[in-house]
């Protein structure tokens, strides 16, 4: 029996969310099944065309965050 694969499962497999176990089967169901390949093809697509962020914290919040972790170890050594 063939098992669907379905959009989620395809896109997990795109992020490389997926098991091992996983990754296999969809690398031979994407080998198998054209239309399939065609899915994942159009959404392999889509993902190259997601802008590309990068997220970083201001330096108040890098600071906030440095200092609630001293505070935080230095209650735990008292």
């Amino acid at each position: 029996m063939k098992q669907k694969f379905t959009p989620d499962v395809l896109i997990k497999y795109l992020y490389s969310e997926t098991t091992a176990t996983e990754r296999l089967e969809i690398d031979e169901a994407l080998f198998e099944d054209v239309a399939l390949r065609e899915e994942y093809e159009g959404l392999l697509q889509a993902y190259h065309q997601l802008p590309k962020v990068t997220f970083s914290p201001s330096r108040s919040t890098v600071q906030g965050i440095l200092k609630y972790s001293e505070r935080t170890a230095l209650e735990k050594q008292a």
